[in-house]
């Protein structure tokens, strides 16, 4: 199902994607050296529930995870890049989290992540694959506009992950989101330019360039859900919810929360 939004739905889409950014936001402030990613999932709930807001996790199952999810947002450490199952860990100094959270408002949904190492050991080979994802993901919205299909989004992000010297994995990637948080267009992170579906005004996209330092290959974890890196290296991980305007696109999932 592709879904194109009206003007009313659009401006509820832009109070969705505000409250995933804000707590997004808010969340990397509190996540220092010693939180467990179970006070994470806590927080995340308290302020879902605090704005009257529903988790497009906790009931979710679909065929590639085991049972519903259960939780409130994805937490992945290190090696851990897609689907993480927040679980009884402490966050350690130079680790790299990465927060994918997505949550509907009076009935639309939006969807975004974020990656960031906690603590003061800052190693430059995650910080450069964190910068690299960032690098895609503008790459992708800047050329989200109507007329564009999607492989010249999926090229322009598969160009800045490929130049960068990371293997490109198509299994996961961008989706249309709206009423519900997965959707068609899937928006594959490499792509031929030219090709796909067609953007119109109205057509909301999460993008989500993502990339494992080493492989291109993943492994589920024994809790059904998690995708691990086969090798074990680190991952990152960048995603926004953009909605197609007659002007181009427009970013949701921007905090507009200061500090």
């Amino acid at each position: 199902m592709i879904e194109i939004l009206t003007p009313t739905e659009l401006l509820r889409a832009q109070d969705s994607g505000a409250l995933v950014a804000n707590i997004l936001h808010t969340l990397k402030g509190r996540c220092t050296v010693g939180t467990n990613l179970l006070d994470i999932n806590q927080w995340t709930k308290e302020m879902i529930l605090e704005a009257g807001a529903q988790s497009c996790y906790v009931d979710y199952a679909p065929s590639f995870g085991r049972g519903p999810f259960g939780h409130y947002i994805c937490t992945g450490v290190n090696d851990a890049v897609l689907h993480g199952k927040p679980h009884d860990y402490t966050l350690a100094d130079g680790d790299l989290l990465t927060l994918d959270l997505a949550v509907s408002l009076r009935g639309i949904a939006a969807d975004s992540a974020i990656s960031f190492i906690v603590g003061d050991s800052k190693p430059a080979e995650s910080v450069a694959m964190i910068e690299a994802t960032e690098r895609a993901l503008r790459a992708g919205i800047a050329a989200a506009r109507p007329g564009a299909r999607i492989g010249d989004l999926s090229y322009a992000i598969g160009s800045v992950l490929s130049d960068a010297g990371y293997p490109i994995n198509v299994e996961f990637g961008g989706h249309g989101i709206g009423s519900t948080m997965h959707q068609d267009p899937h928006v594959p992170n490499m792509g031929r330019p030219g090709r796909g579906y067609k953007l119109r005004p109205g057509l909301l996209l999460a993008l989500e360039p993502w990339v494992m330092a080493d492989t291109a290959q993943l492994v589920t974890d024994t809790d059904g859900w998690t995708l691990r890196s086969v090798t074990g290296c680190r991952t990152a991980h960048s995603e926004h919810t953009i909605a197609i305007t007659a002007d181009g696109a427009e970013i949701l999932t921007l905090p507009t929360l200061g500090g």
